[in-house]
């Protein structure tokens, strides 16, 4: 009775040394590549997002996987260095506009609020007497009060431009991966089958296919959601008048995908059409403001369920909680995470019906 008792003890700890074995190696290859992560997931939402593009551009190449990778990686290139040359161009341009409208900023003088304000309910009268206090205080009384707090920004406003190097090194190997998962993309995405299937069997490769159409829905959602805000944001502020409306729409733009909003832009040139004495077209363009502004919040969660068949609940809490809980890449990874337990937490309730369940009368 010894020896069998002896066996079962070696095998015992064989099981648990190679289980230790296993997550050490798991471990130390996740911490080598943990400089590449951000990049790769970044890449491999791209590159899922926009594959049925790619498919496309190889059929108009005359299916020459090489060439349509070659056009893809430009376009990503320029997606990134082209609004910013613009942005620039723009600026450096207008440099002495820029600097006396920054120099006239302290001497503008704000009418006074519209009547309509005051007419709205609960925040109304609040909302017209802090108007009315900073119309009657002037901009330079509002300089002299943020003055305490400018050393604060410019110090923020360094860290963020200290990490615009390291952005763009990271850019440039989400480029370089999305390449590489562009020019490999079917091997890629069979071998991630595969792998699902070895650990659920069909229910997990469906689990797969189930995480690429979340991020290919959530990607169509961002991306259609930020084109048709900066569209009607750009429009507001050409017909208002509002002056490198083109710049600011670019801007717009950046803000949109970083799912920052159009308000950023939106609400201090809004301010500037009601300082140059314009109420009609400032209140259009506060109305029409907040209007581009909140559009959002009912045309993202539509897109996205057109790309994945889910709760409408679930992908706007998986989009919102995944932005607050993992920054920006939360927005595909919060709603595909979502995606996963719920489709998983479906199918193991429905896996045994209980009685009656099926249209069966329970017996007496």
């Amino acid at each position: 009775m010894d020896r069998p008792r002896n066996t079962d003890s070696r095998d015992l700890t064989r099981v648990v040394l190679t289980v230790l074995a296993i997550l050490v190696l798991i471990a130390s290859s996740l911490w080598i590549l943990l400089p590449f992560l951000l990049a790769t997931i970044w890449a491999t939402t791209i590159v899922v997002a926009t594959w049925p593009l790619m498919l496309r551009v190889q059929g108009w190449l005359g299916k020459r996987r090489g060439a349509a990778v070659a056009v893809m990686v430009v376009v990503m290139l320029l997606a990134f260095v082209l609004p910013l040359a613009l942005a620039f161009g723009s600026i450096v341009s207008n440099a002495d506009t820029i600097a006396a409208w920054t120099a006239s900023l302290p001497d503008m003088k704000l009418p006074g609020s519209p009547e309509w304000i005051g007419r709205i309910p609960l925040v109304g009268p609040r909302i017209v007497a802090a108007w009315d206090e900073v119309a009657g205080a002037g901009t330079r009384a509002i300089f002299i009060r943020l003055a305490p707090h400018s050393r604060d920004v410019v110090a923020w406003l360094l860290r963020r431009a200290g990490g615009l190097g390291a952005a763009a090194v990271q850019f440039l190997m989400t480029v370089l991966i999305a390449g590489i998962l562009y020019a490999n993309g079917e091997s890629t995405a069979a071998g991630l089958r595969r792998f699902g299937r070895r650990l659920g069997g069909t229910r997990g490769e469906d689990v797969v296919r189930l995480a690429g159409q979340s991020i290919r829905g959530v990607a169509l959602g961002v991306v259609v959601t930020a084109l048709a805000q900066t569209t009607l944001a750009g429009l507001g502020l050409a017909v208002a008048g509002v002056p490198f409306a083109t710049m600011l729409t670019g801007v717009i733009f950046i803000l949109c995908i970083a799912q920052l909003g159009p308000l950023l832009v939106m609400i201090p040139a809004t301010v500037w059409v009601f300082s140059t004495g314009s109420s009609g077209w400032g209140t259009a363009l506060l109305v029409w403001s907040l209007v581009v502004g909140f559009m959002d919040n009912a045309l993202r969660p539509a897109l996205i369920r057109r790309g994945a068949d889910l709760p409408l609940l679930l992908i706007f809490a998986g989009v919102i909680g995944g932005l607050i809980g993992f920054g920006i890449i939360g927005l595909f990874v919060g709603p595909v995470l979502l995606a996963v337990t719920y489709t998983l937490l479906k199918d193991w309730i429905g896996a045994e019906q209980p009685p009656g369940a099926a249209g069966e009368r329970p017996t007496a």
